[in-house]
């Protein structure tokens, strides 16, 4: 096969949620419908108008040294963590090249791990040790843990990466664009094996307070389990999630030389931006439709073996309809046999991590043959045109070749759309 056009594996996975301390326990909670936000019990929560948050369900310092934690933004904590796991899972065993970890070369070897806020809670915290304790208290690991590659580079040493070390910031499609850039490398030559994904952690007062203020996020304080409901008639809004996933993709060419085990092909990507605003979702799903497009041009998918799509639906009223309406143009009657969930609902919403996270699921989709539910679906929207996995999980055709999408997009117009296939 042409080294411009290889065949690209999963062969590793690895993630830090709401949901669980790992892949297996976040997999678990999704197909259960368990919700993992709950009422933030920060002092700094009782003045903010949003109080809820998808916060992370194992807190980094019980799995990383606190030595190494005190040197790295939460952001890069959590993607360290994701990216242990997948590299493990993978079959790799320390860094590339040395002691037992022949399998790969370090310099086809590439680290893509994107952020779209980067280490923003250092940098304000470290700000306010500035303010009261004066500029000799500010933490000298300052600047790196704050740069928005920060993340990256240190899953790049983590494995031992030379082919690049790269950090996409596209905002909430950020993830996404993460595995988008790392198929490509592999396909086009540049690497044999790409570690990939995307992490956040932005609970913090002041990000919490200006996408409260902007109306952006629900304020339903009262039931922190039941504020995040894509596509019900009463969605007011996101709410703040974080952690990390991270893939390990690789040629299949690379893989079956080492034995390795495969989760689902990495059929390719779609790119597009809205050009309408910097926040607003384009209503009619434009951009989202050249996506679309862009996936199907550049790769050999067939709509009719999408059987499942992990839908961007963050809980807001215009973005959740805009999404089905492009997906419904490009497909038409295809997505009449596509079981669409909004694992936002039970995650939150990882903001430049989601599209990490959510490729996990979706490849754990079609490994299992599972499309995990939408939970707090109790009035569907009338403008809703799809099949909505909603109440409890759904099995997938258990026979021939089946393909999924995961959907991010981003304040500023940005649009991934991401295909992965059965093997």
């Amino acid at each position: 096969m042409s080294p411009t056009n290889r065949t690209v594996v999963v062969t590793g996975i690895g993630a830090t949620t709401p949901l669980g301390g790992d892949a297996a326990s976040t997999w678990e909670g999704l197909v259960a419908g368990k919700s993992g936000v709950r009422a933030l019990e920060q002092e700094w929560a009782a003045e903010q108008a949003v109080r809820i948050a998808a916060q992370i369900a194992v807190e980094p310092t019980e799995i990383i040294p606190r030595p190494q934690a005190r040197r790295l933004d939460r952001s890069a904590q959590f993607a360290l963590i994701a990216a242990k796991e997948a590299w493990a899972d993978a079959g790799f065993t320390g860094r590339a090249g040395e002691g037992e970890n022949q399998a790969v070369d370090p310099d086809r070897l590439g680290a893509v791990i994107a952020s779209g806020i980067g280490g923003v809670t250092t940098l304000l915290d470290q700000y306010d040790v500035m303010k009261e304790k004066g500029v000799r208290r500010v933490s000298p690991h300052t600047v790196p843990m704050l740069m928005p590659n920060s993340p990256s580079a240190n899953v790049g040493l983590l494995v031992g990466a030379r082919a690049g070390v790269h950090t996409p910031v596209s905002a909430c499609a950020s993830g996404a664009e993460a595995i988008g850039y790392a198929i490509e490398m592999i396909r086009t030559g540049r690497a044999d094996v790409v570690i990939a994904g995307g992490t956040e952690a932005a609970i913090h007062p002041l990000p919490i307070a200006a996408f409260g203020n902007m109306m952006a996020m629900s304020k339903n304080n009262e039931n922190p389990t039941g504020a995040s409901r894509p596509y019900d008639t009463g969605r007011d809004g996101f709410v703040m999630g974080e952690g990390s996933g991270v893939v390990v993709l690789e040629s299949a060419e690379h893989a079956a030389a080492r034995g390795a085990r495969v989760y689902a092909e990495a059929v390719g990507q779609g790119i597009s931006a809205d050009a309408h605003d910097i926040v607003q979702p384009e209503p009619a799903g434009r951009g989202i439709s050249a996506a679309l497009r862009n996936l199907l041009a550049s790769t050999d998918l067939d709509p009719a073996e999408i059987v499942h799509v992990n839908a961007h639906a963050t809980s807001t009223p215009a973005g959740d309809v805009a999404e089905l309406k492009a997906l419904r143009n490009v497909f038409g009657e295809d997505v009449d046999h596509m079981a669409v969930s909004a694992t936002k609902s039970m995650t939150g919403h990882l903001l430049g991590g989601a599209g990490g996270v959510e490729t996990v699921a979706t490849v754990l989709a079609l490994y299992h043959r599972v499309a995990p539910p939408t939970i707090n679906v109790e009035e569907l929207d009338p403008e809703v045109d799809a099949d909505i996995v909603r109440g409890e999980a759904r099995k997938l055709p258990v026979d021939g070749r089946i393909a999924a999408l995961n959907d991010s997009f981003g304040f500023g117009g940005h649009n991934v759309v991401l295909a992965f296939r059965s093997v």
